[in-house]
């Protein structure tokens, strides 16, 4: 009973730092993510539900948040996102006196969320993509061109095993051009 009332209160902490964000999707999308590793593992232990909640919370804080512009190719981007993320995380839990085990395994989760590379970190990594087709998009196709979008959209389905990709291809957006170049993607 104290675990969850403390592992409650980390995830409170996430979600209000996370609520500051200046891009107006990540609180929806942190949930989301957790919702959709959930719908493609339901028995995911604490440290993935962390995870999946607290993966994106780099880019809350303006003056910690890494910059696209700064790195050479868009991998080395997502990489320092990753773990920029996943030492905010661990440093959040430490505050807490959580046990090492589960911070450092929180942190590894998230580190490598948007690689993976190991069974728990790719179920991270697709519920991660498939949230960004089901809330990101629609935002992210507002704030780029659409040769930028659809490079984007081209990453992440590359991300997810076919079935899950077809799950994405499901999805409906209130912009028809949107609509069109996700269906010409399949």
């Amino acid at each position: 009973m104290a675990e969850q009332l403390y592992i409650k209160k980390i995830e409170d902490v996430i979600m209000k730092q996370i609520a500051k964000s200046e891009i107006p999707e990540d609180y929806v999308h942190s949930k989301d993510t957790v919702k959709w590793l959930l719908k493609i593992k339901p028995d995911a232990d604490i440290a993935l539900k962390i995870a999946a909640l607290g993966h994106d919370i780099e880019r809350s804080l303006g003056n910690k948040k890494v910059k696209r512009v700064d790195y050479k190719n868009y991998d080395e981007f997502k990489k320092a996102h990753s773990l920029n993320s996943a030492r905010i995380i661990a440093s959040i839990m430490k505050k807490f006196h959580t046990n090492q085990e589960l911070i450092y395994d929180v942190y590894n989760l998230i580190a490598n969320h948007e690689t993976g590379g190991d069974k728990r970190s790719d179920i991270l990594k697709h519920a991660d993509s498939i949230s960004f087709f089901n809330v990101n998009l629609p935002y992210y196709y507002e704030r780029n061109t659409e040769e930028e979008t659809r490079r984007r959209c081209i990453w992440g389905l590359d991300r997810l095993p076919k079935a899950l990709q077809k799950q994405v291809f499901d999805f409906e957006y209130d912009c028809k051009r949107l609509n069109s170049m996700m269906h010409s993607l399949r």
